[in-house]
């Protein structure tokens, strides 16, 4: 599909490979279009997400203070776990609607790596993570393998970034 009009409709060649996300054009719209649901409801989905994570990882509740001693019913009470919900939800927000800014993106995943970094958050949390967003997305958006295959692409990259400064020598 590489015609003057799919040219015009994407902004350039739709399959093209970007160089710094590793993305196309085709792959950051899936993205995008498929995280619309995901972020009508934010707070829900964070919430839900997060539950998830430490169903699946329950060592992973010790970087949250705030919840250690809390059943996962008193979450939602907890305005700390609220306002950690909102942080996270946001940032996803914004390193999906910036995809066709890779550079803006890459230097937003750098300072979010920095800040886990501060909170001795390692690498492997972030792998325990994406598994457990990987299959709250296939089970509640269905999505194709395409699109799957686009988000795999974009938590790559933003990995990349993360780890950048997440493993990054403190001495420097």
């Amino acid at each position: 599909m590489g015609g003057w009009l799919s040219q015009l409709w994407w902004g350039g060649d739709p399959d093209k490979v970007n160089p710094i996300s590793g993305l196309t054009r085709r792959e950051v719209h899936a993205v995008q279009m498929s995280w619309a649901p995901v972020n009508k409801n934010s707070v829900a989905t964070g919430t839900e997400l997060l539950k998830r994570f430490f169903r699946a990882y329950p060592n992973a509740k010790e970087f949250f203070k705030m919840i250690a001693k809390l059943s996962e019913e008193e979450y939602s009470d907890n305005f700390q776990f609220k306002a950690h919900v909102i942080n996270l939800m946001a940032s996803l927000n914004q390193a999906v609607t910036n995809l066709n800014q890779p550079e803006v993106v890459a230097v937003m995943m750098n300072k979010l790596g920095e800040s886990h970094r501060r909170r001795k958050i390692q690498e492997q949390h972030f792998h325990d993570l994406k598994e457990v967003i990987v299959k709250m997305f296939i089970e509640v958006l269905k999505l194709d393998d395409s699109t799957l295959g686009a988000w795999g692409k974009t938590v790559g990259f933003w990995y990349k970034h993360i780890f950048e400064t997440l493993n990054a020598d403190e001495s420097r």
